[in-house]
């Protein structure tokens, strides 16, 4: 079994990625339960909430899985505790 090692440059990035990531998820998350609690003031708001979770939830995904990539570049897609990419 071959070990990869990652830089100290290489981890900052990884770092920064995941901040950025864990960021937007937050922003994404806060609209829908922003949204989700106007839906229960004004129905009318539920047009709103419905497409924030259509357009938001597969950013998200998709976010995550680029930042998966990205790590499993770096130290492999076998790496303990690791999850390994879905294609």
């Amino acid at each position: 079994m071959s070990e990869k090692s990652i830089s100290h440059e290489e981890l900052k990035q990884l770092q920064a990625k995941y901040s950025e990531i864990k960021h937007s998820v937050n922003n994404a998350l806060a609209v829908i339960m922003a949204l989700s609690e106007m839906s229960q003031r004004r129905p009318d708001y539920a047009e709103k909430l419905a497409s924030a979770v259509l357009t938001k939830a597969p950013q998200i995904v998709s976010s995550l899985q680029e930042f998966t990539e990205a790590l499993n570049e770096k130290v492999g897609p076998k790496a303990e505790g690791l999850p390994t990419p879905v294609a």
